[in-house]
């Protein structure tokens, strides 16, 4: 799932995660050292580390706010762990925030308490860390990985319907998908992949009933589309399973050709 956070399709929050990780973890590690060896000048090296990481890690935090939001696919494993991951790191900013507090003199060791809150800031972050990897390699958040000749990833913005549950909506364009392409609608809170197949057009929730997987991140082929994360399989025209580990089908919805233009009755 391409990062909605990018500059050229390069994923802004992963470039910047390593600055407040290096600066908060050696932050804690210096302070530790510190009051081991004796080095009491080291301290405020450590002061200034934990200064840094706060700074970064908010400027770091904007592109990982925009791809939680509009990137994570919602009600699913990996919006789970999104949530876990945000979690985790505003309370290691919290912990080392407290910590900076506890400096008595600038110049000087801080309370013991102060290098707690520092030590368990850093392992707070580690644990992050180990779910941003998990949610960029596992459930390929951030990154555009799709298969030869799937054509550009796209996202269709529409209003969502303010009436009738079967009523129509333009989806876009006819020629912006070729044969075995697909895109992403977004019509309010739903989520319904459009593709393109040899024997026409289809659309379907791009919900894996596995896990909650992205369809439209996945891979289309003689009407099969296949879940990127486990590999669930499903039938584009009648949303039946075709391969597990997903039990339950799909949705599938009825799109229309006219001048040019599609429609997607809403109506499942």
């Amino acid at each position: 799932m391409r990062s909605s956070a990018h500059l050229s399709g390069h994923p802004i929050h992963p470039m910047l995660v390593a600055f407040p990780a290096a600066y908060l973890i050696g932050a804690a590690g210096l302070d530790l050292w510190a009051r081991a060896s004796g080095r009491a000048e080291w301290f405020r090296t450590s002061r200034h580390l934990t200064t840094l990481g706060i700074g970064t890690a908010m400027v770091a935090a904007v592109p990982g706010l925009i791809d939680y939001v509009f990137a994570v696919p919602p009600k699913s494993s990996a919006k789970t762990r999104a949530t876990d991951h945000m979690v985790a790191n505003v309370s290691a900013l919290t912990l080392f925030s407290i910590a900076r507090a506890g400096w008595r003199d600038p110049d000087g060791p801080p309370r013991a308490w102060s290098t707690a809150a520092d030590v368990c800031g850093a392992a707070l972050i580690a644990f992050a860390g180990w779910l941003g990897g998990t949610l960029v390699f596992r459930n390929q958040i951030a990154d555009d990985h799709r298969f030869a000749n799937a054509g550009r990833w796209h996202v269709e913005p529409v209003a969502a319907p303010g009436r009738a549950a079967d009523e129509t909506i333009d989806v876009g364009a006819a020629d912006d998908l070729g044969v075995g392409q697909m895109k992403l609608v977004r019509a309010g809170q739903r989520r319904i992949a459009v593709a393109r197949t040899a024997a026409g057009f289809v659309a379907f929730d791009d919900r894996c009933t596995h896990k909650g997987g992205p369809l439209a991140d996945g891979a289309l082929a003689c009407d099969t589309v296949q879940c990127p994360w486990h590999g669930s399989q499903f039938d584009v025209r009648t949303g039946d399973v075709k391969a597990g580990p997903a039990k339950e089908r799909i949705a599938t919805y009825e799109v229309t050709e006219a001048g040019g233009r599609l429609r997607l009755s809403l109506r499942a």
